[in-house]
């Protein structure tokens, strides 16, 4: 029988690497196309144990001719290459639109006129709806981004809209939040948490902004695998974006310090850099109800328990 083919734009980043390395256990013919670059937080370490069981093409979303030949023949394929920094979109925002924008619109032309059929599943931000403005945040609520790639991940999203309303393209958008796990970066550019969880490797305080009293979602990189495959099969996700977040929401204070308490380290508290302060959406609570009642899906594992799988993990 013949093995789906799967393509994974971006697949060693954060995100990709977790993904590819998820689906491998599901025996799949994996492609991962990747620039290496690291304003993308991408590099080919986390990938090297398994670069003999996937096909991994370096390459950039922006060239067409890498497009040509990676997009056609694939089942699914996953576009979670992005500019992830918010505060690096504010400090180069052409590069940001470089990237989350005409860079996605590239992949959907490509695919429009290369392999139309294929399960598209594109990895949105729960930060395109800025500060929030009800007490649950879910898919009808306004959009006021605060920063560059919040704008330009809400421009890409209404791309796969589009290209599905307009093309017949089967796409799929999950809006992610505050993700962490295995293969994260130590920059603070790249996520909190996974900043937080190699600051307290290193033996480092962890410092907070402010009273670190804002609540956000946070989820296990595995959680998000499961989702992101479940996106790709499920027939009712087609051409609709969701919000796919955990349903325990934290402060900012409680997930420092229970990444303290897991690696053995302490938290402390600074003042907020102006700049920072500036692209803080505050308290969120983002709901994924929507996306639940369709599938069942749920998040599997609480904050501790992904922390201690993340420790056992990066222990071996």
């Amino acid at each position: 029988m013949k093995k789906k083919r799967i393509l994974i734009l971006g697949g060693a980043g954060f995100l990709g690497t977790n993904l590819t390395r998820f689906l491998l256990d599901k025996d799949f013919d994996i492609t991962v196309l990747d620039s290496l670059d690291s304003r993308f937080g991408s590099d080919l370490s986390s990938l090297e144990p398994i670069l003999d069981r996937i096909n991994f093409i370096q390459g950039d979303i922006r060239d067409e001719e890498v497009l040509k030949k990676t997009i056609p023949d694939q089942d699914v394929i996953y576009n979670l290459t992005a500019q992830t920094s918010h505060p690096n979109s504010m400090k180069d925002p052409l590069f940001d639109a470089e990237i989350n924008s005409l860079g996605t619109l590239k992949v959907l032309l490509a695919i429009k006129d290369l392999n139309p059929t294929a399960r598209v599943v594109y990895t949105g931000s729960s930060t395109l709806v800025g500060r929030a403005k009800s007490p649950v945040i879910d898919e009808d609520h306004s959009e006021a981004p605060l920063d560059i790639y919040s704008a330009n991940k809400g421009v890409a999203e209404k791309y796969h809209f589009i290209f599905h309303n307009s093309f017949g393209i089967p796409t799929t958008v999950l809006r992610f939040a505050n993700l962490y796990g295995a293969y994260g970066k130590n920059d603070p550019s790249f996520g909190f948490v996974n900043f937080f969880i190699e600051q307290a490797r290193e033996g480092k305080e962890l410092k907070i902004f402010g009273d670190g009293m804002q609540k956000r979602n946070v989820m296990y990189a595995k959680d998000a695998c499961e989702i992101l495959h479940l996106g790709s099969e499920h027939p009712e996700l087609v051409g609709k974006s969701y919000f796919a977040t955990h349903d325990d929401h934290h402060s900012v204070r409680d997930i420092a310090e229970a990444v303290a308490r897991e690696f053995g380290t302490k938290v402390t508290y600074i003042d907020w850099p102006a700049e920072r302060k500036l692209l803080d959406v505050d308290s969120v609570s983002v709901s994924s109800k929507r996306i639940k009642d369709i599938t069942n899906w749920k998040a599997k594992y609480s904050l501790e328990e992904g922390l201690k799988d993340v420790s056992s993990s990066l222990s071996l």
